[in-house]
Parts: structure tokens; C-alpha cells; sequence
């Protein structure tokens, strides 16, 4: 692995958290630069090639403002046409062929003991993740600040796999969705553990695009289950693919972008780079 790149990022992550967390007060460059102990002008370098715009326009991507104008869009062009609108050619987004596909009990009876489990570690560009998958497709996969403690967690839900680290077709595959790599969409499967409900709420966050943004009320509309929120918002929270399927695009109807299992600075740095780079193509 790429440790500088590890490194880098958690301080774009920091620089991110400390932007978010002092909107309000329009912290300048150098009050960003001191909180992650860097030089202005090497954070204004480092933030500008990791994101491909400036700390201060990057700030306005993740504004609660911002947000609010994306949620009122995305209800407008998106929710009432119940998402069957997708954007053609180079614009072709990951969540038009991702498929998911549930576990069937016997997959995972008795901590899936029957379960054989390849697993890889891999960069993005939010850090480094865990992904895990079966034959019949992606099974896991987590943002991994600790490799280690990584590998416990995903154990955790299937305690009886065979386990082995190999990086597989499956792997390789969805693994493309973080170059952007939009020549080559070739569906990517889901094989993951969840209840019907659980699916029924992944499969409506497949539904939304790069560069939008639902609540929780709208996803529970969507689920025809309008006063479903907060089984809603657990479901969101019970994800077990990160990134691939998108919860990170949920947020708050006060436009705030709320709790991320993965950290709620890396989710504002997820919905910024995506707006990034849906306004630049």
C-alpha cells in the first residue's frame, strides 16, 4: 500500500472535518493549514490534487446551502420520476449496473460456514478499504483506517467463512469505480447478508446518481413506507458495501450531511469530490 497516499488523505479528511465543522465562521486558508500542520501553501497543493479546486471552492460543495439546492433538484428531476432517468455515454454512473443479490439463508447459516470469502486490501481515493466477495459477487467492503481491526469486523459477520486473501475477478471489477473508469461498465454484482427490507433500502440508494443527494424521508417514500425513517436510517447504517452502494448520498432534510458509519468527514469528502466532479465534466 501507498502509505504517503494514507497519509495525505487523512490530512485532506482533517482539512475537510475542520471546514465542515466551522462553516459558519468561513475559516481562512491558513486557519485550515495550522489545524492539520501543514503550510498554506502545501495544503493549497495537496487539497487542489487530491479534489481538482481549492480548499475555499471546495467549501462551497459541501455547504448545508449547497446541499439543500441539490436535495430540491434531485426531488424535482429524480425522485418523481422514480429514478428511471440515468445520463448517457462517458456519464454513465456505477449505480446504473451495480446489482445486488441477497444471501440466501443457507449462505449464511451457522456464520456462513459453507462460505468461502476472498478478501483484498486496496487505495482509493478516500483512503484505503477492505473488499471481500464471493463467487456470486461483492460481499463487503469498508474503509480501513486499521487493517487489522478491518479484517476483525467483516469476521465478525461471517465468523465460520473460509477465509483467503486473494484479490479476485469479482474485486477487480468494482474496484474500477474509483478511476472513474466509465468505459468498462460492466455490471458488478452484490452477494450480501441483509433482510428484505435491508435490500429493498440498498436498492433504492443504488437508484441515486453521482452528484445527488436524498433524505431519509425521500428513501422511505421511495420503499413505500413514507413513515419508515428511522428503519430506514438503520438500514442506511447497516450497509455493508460502502461506496458501491451509495448511503453516503443521504442526508439530513436540514441539509446537513449527518453521521457516516465510515466517519462523517470522509462522507463530506465523498460528497464533495463526486460534486467536484459531476460540475467539471
Amino acid at each position: 500500500m501507498n502509505q504517503q497516499n494514507n497519509i495525505d488523505f487523512d490530512r485532506i479528511k482533517d482539512a475537510i472535518g475542520y471546514i465542515n465543522d466551522n462553516y459558519r465562521s468561513q475559516p481562512a486558508l491558513d486557519d485550515v493549514a495550522a489545524h492539520v500542520a501543514l503550510s498554506p501553501y502545501h495544503l493549497q497543493r495537496m487539497f487542489t490534487e487530491w479534489a481538482g479546486v481549492s480548499p475555499k471552492k471546495f467549501l462551497q460543495y459541501i455547504s448545508i446551502e449547497n446541499a439543500k439546492k441539490i436535495l430540491k433538484e434531485s426531488r424535482a428531476t429524480l425522485f418523481d420520476t422514480a429514478f428511471e432517468v440515468g445520463l448517457s455515454g462517458t456519464g454513465r454512473l456505477h449505480d446504473l449496473f451495480v446489482k445486488i443479490e441477497g444471501m440466501t439463508p443457507g449462505e449464511y447459516k451457522n456464520g456462513g460456514e459453507n462460505l468461502a470469502i476472498n478478501y483484498s486490501f486496496a487505495e482509493t481515493p478516500f483512503g484505503e478499504i477492505l473488499i471481500a466477495s464471493t463467487m456470486k459477487g461483492i460481499c463487503y467492503m469498508a474503509f480501513a483506517n486499521n487493517e487489522t481491526t478491518a479484517l476483525e469486523e467483516l469476521q465478525k459477520l461471517f465468523p465460520n467463512a473460509d477465509y483467503k486473501q486473494l484479490t479476485d475477478n469479482n474485486q477487480q471489477n468494482a474496484l474500477y469505480i474509483f478511476k472513474q473508469d466509465w468505459q468498462r461498465p460492466e455490471q458488478i454484482k452484490l452477494h450480501v447478508k441483509g433482510t428484505d427490507f435491508q435490500l429493498k433500502v440498498w436498492e433504492s440508494l443504488l437508484k441515486i446518481p453521482m452528484g445527488r443527494l436524498l433524505t431519509y424521508s425521500d428513501i422511505a417514500r421511495q420503499t413505500g413506507n413514507p413513515k419508515a425513517s428511522r428503519a430506514v436510517g438503520s438500514a442506511v447504517g447497516d450497509n455493508p458495501v460502502a461506496y458501491l452502494i451509495p448511503c453516503h448520498r443521504v442526508i439530513l432534510s436540514s441539509g446537513s450531511f449527518g453521521q457516516y458509519h465510515w466517519d462523517s468527514s470522509r462522507k463530506a469528502a465523498i460528497i464533495g469530490w463526486e460534486n467536484v466532479n459531476i460540475n467539471n465534466r
